[in-house]
């Protein structure tokens, strides 16, 4: 890779975009002080929601960098726009209009993660305020400097992951989740340690981790492949030839993503949430929502933990049907196939092509499903089994680690093909 200079170029232009995200991961927020950090760090040991995001983030969140709100409310306003062009004519119109029409829908995300960063800064000062984390007053001005500033945050680490898509390797908001996430890494590992675990338990943990990791990569790259033959009638010197091909739709088994995980988490991790904000403080008698804030704990006893874990589990089934169908729709495969001459074997072009390819996705759609509900329940599955409670084995980072990685690697491959006619593997 590096002895060809326009790739090594990119790898070191990408290297330094995550050095520069690291060092604005410590940069301080005006509220950030000792006292402050330290209630942050273990609230969020006790918030599943929270702790996910941190590691996204990169500990910046329970640090209350400038860049503790990461790139989230930007992914929020990318899966809000993905739901929103297929329901509004106006945006679907705007979606058709090929190059141009993309940039304007970019536009569009980029002004919504706007107010989307400030109501997320908004929200997480109020709720540090309510769980008498922050016990000083706060002025207005204090409030707007510190919102402002993880919003400014939020766009340069949006900009600087731009910038890796433009110049660098890979896709830009990934890499700079994916730097999130190898960042608090060690981190993780070394509260584990210092905790003191059984030998034996830990080393089971690792085990289930690594297991879970070699299933991800194997339904990552799980796929089927649809045969498609193409006929094509071309008029030379006054004759007509017909021509004929032949590829494939290749149809993910994991069509979704990590998203579901997301949606799931966020709907579970919402009335915890609320209850946060009107709770009885520590060393006061408990009211209402301290019992629902109990409930929707994911680290409870067994059972309380089997009544937050399996509706987590159909959660996460649902939303992987939700999704896949919304981006299937998207895809427009039938209609593609027929205007480009191509043609399923033995099924009808027009409606018995999109039935057989609604009922062919439906199918894999069950086997994601169910990999994503499994995987969601790891963390609750090794905790149970190994007692390892200061190491959060975080499924949906460890997934989208995975996928960023073979994603990348993928593009490295495909830029050593195209300049070698030789990948990694000669």
């Amino acid at each position: 890779m590096f002895s060809l200079p326009d790739l090594r170029r990119k790898i070191l232009f990408t290297l330094g975009m995550l050095v520069i995200f690291r060092f604005l991961a410590h940069v301080p927020s005006p509220l950030a002080t000792p006292d402050v950090v330290a209630g942050i760090k273990e609230m969020f040991e006790q918030n599943l929601l929270f702790g996910m995001l941190d590691i996204f983030a990169g500990g910046a969140m329970s640090d209350l960098s400038v860049a503790a709100m990461g790139v989230y409310p930007y992914i929020t306003a990318s899966i809000i726009m993905q739901l929103l062009v297929p329901v509004i004519p106006r945006l679907q119109s705007i979606s058709q209009e090929g190059e141009a029409g993309q940039r304007k829908i970019n536009r569009i995300t980029h002004l919504l993660t706007i107010p989307l960063a400030a109501i997320q800064a908004y929200g997480m000062l109020t709720i540090l305020l309510s769980q008498g984390i922050i016990t000083t007053y706060l002025e207005p001005m204090i409030i707007a400097t510190t919102v402002i500033s993880m919003v400014a945050g939020t766009i340069f680490l949006v900009w600087l992951g731009e910038l890796i898509t433009e110049r660098g390797v890979g896709n830009g908001i990934s890499i700079i989740i994916f730097g999130g996430i190898v960042a608090s890494l060690p981190q993780m590992i070394g509260r584990a340690f210092i905790a003191k675990q059984d030998p034996f338990g830990l080393g089971i943990f690792i085990l289930i981790g690594l297991v879970t990791l070699v299933l991800i990569v194997v339904c990552i790259e799980g796929q089927r492949r649809i045969p498609v033959q193409y006929a094509r009638s071309t008029f030379r010197a006054g004759r007509m030839y017909r021509q004929s091909g032949s590829t494939y739709i290749p149809l993910r088994v994991n069509t979704a993503g990590m998203i579901p995980l997301i949606f799931a988490i966020a709907l579970m991790q919402l009335p915890a949430t609320i209850a946060t904000w009107f709770m009885s403080p520590a060393g006061q008698d408990p009211n209402f929502w301290n019992s629902i804030y109990n409930i929707f704990s994911p680290g409870n006893s067994l059972p309380l933990a089997l009544a937050y874990w399996a509706p987590y589990f159909l959660l996460v089934m649902g939303f992987t049907f939700f999704y896949t169908m919304i981006i299937f729709e998207q895809m427009k495969l039938p209609q593609t196939l027929q205007q480009q001459g191509g043609f399923i074997p033995g099924v009808r072009p027009g409606k018995m092509t999109a039935d057989y390819l609604n009922k062919t996705i439906k199918s894999l759609t069950w086997i994601g499903a169910l990999f994503l509900g499994i995987v969601a329940m790891v963390p609750f599955v090794a905790a149970a089994i190994t007692g390892v409670v200061a190491l959060t084995l975080s499924s949906t980072a460890l997934l989208i680690a995975v996928g960023v990685a073979l994603d990348t690697m993928k593009q490295l491959e495909s830029q050593l093909t195209m300049r070698r006619y030789e990948g990694f593997l000669k």
